[in-house]
């Protein structure tokens, strides 16, 4: 659905998008008909080792499909068929998992896959560029243009605002608020003529939200820039999950402790503070001389279950 952008030289104004239709992203924990998936099947995002990552994966999808619809982007019939096989070794309800072919780069279709609003009953999909994290993982044509190809299949209203967004850096609480880091949503490589207050207005007019609020950075060795879905989680309109590190000398501590130090001052639409629940961050994971961002905030509410 084409948007009309009204004024660019300011604050941005759109005419008809998803919020002055009606329409809101909902929370994490908001009942669903299906998560979506994005096959993996790129070496270098496991390199070595990606034969080894299957079983777990097809056991995560099995949990998953308990509650609600699992559907798959695949490449084409081979892809489809090395799933099915792998899912029958763990025994997964095939019967609840569907696949469709809309070819990926990588897996990660938290980032890259269709953001869902909803009015009622009604969905519409929202499109955002993709960019894989700056430009750090080229190519990333194909994951950019899935959005558009799940709304087309299904014939949902499309939104397609021209700028760069990733699943994985915002977080709802279902009640009009947002939030986010600086550290990811106002690095240069993802939308440098773009200011704060700019990037708000995106996150409100496409999500359907009237409130963002901002931590600082991420996690040592996120080379997402500081995706929120691994720092603070929404679990309810008003709790946040947040991690720290109880270690003064671990290079997590202190930035970790600034962003709940931002959390204990923020406030929601109707000027109550969030409850905060602290979490522990793991020992560090060290993989050739790289620590990665390992962290229990990086988990998904399904219907039936909460999966870390």
């Amino acid at each position: 659905m084409s948007i009309k952008v009204i004024n660019t030289s300011e604050q941005p104004e759109f005419d008809n998008s998803p919020l002055k239709q009606g329409y809101s992203f909902p929370a994490e924990w908001a009942k669903h008909e299906a998560t979506w998936l994005s096959w993996p099947h790129k070496e270098e995002s496991w390199p070595g080792k990606i034969e080894t990552i299957y079983e777990p994966y097809c056991q995560f999808i099995k949990i998953v499909a308990t509650g609600e619809k699992v559907r798959i982007n695949v490449r084409d019939e081979e892809m489809k068929a090395f799933a099915v096989a792998e899912l029958q070794k763990v025994e997964a309800d095939l019967s609840q998992i569907e696949f469709y072919f809309n070819e990926s780069n990588d897996a990660w279709c938290r980032d890259h896959g269709p953001a869902f609003v909803v009015k009622g009953n009604e969905k519409a999909v929202i499109d955002w560029g993709y960019n894989a994290w700056g430009g750090k993982y080229p190519p990333f044509d194909l994951d950019d243009v899935v959005p558009t190809k799940i709304a087309n299949h299904f014939n949902l209203p499309l939104f397609t605002p021209d700028i760069v967004m990733e699943g994985g850096s915002v977080e709802f609480n279902g009640a009009g608020t947002i939030l986010t880091s600086t550290a990811c949503l106002l690095n240069e490589n993802r939308n440098p003529h773009l200011n704060k207050e700019q990037i708000e207005t995106y996150l409100k007019e496409f999500y359907g939200a009237e409130q963002v609020l901002w931590v600082g950075d991420g996690i040592i060795g996120d080379d997402t820039d500081g995706h929120i879905d691994d720092i603070t989680r929404f679990v309810n309109e008003d709790t946040v999950l947040t991690v720290l590190e109880s270690n003064p000398l671990d290079e997590n501590h202190i930035l970790l402790e600034e962003n709940y130090q931002a959390l204990k001052e923020m406030r929601l639409l109707d000027g109550r503070p969030l409850n905060i629940v602290k979490l522990p961050m793991p020992s560090p994971v060290i993989y050739e001389d790289t620590r990665l961002p390992a962290s229990y905030a990086n988990f998904y509410i399904a219907n039936a279950a909460v999966i870390v």
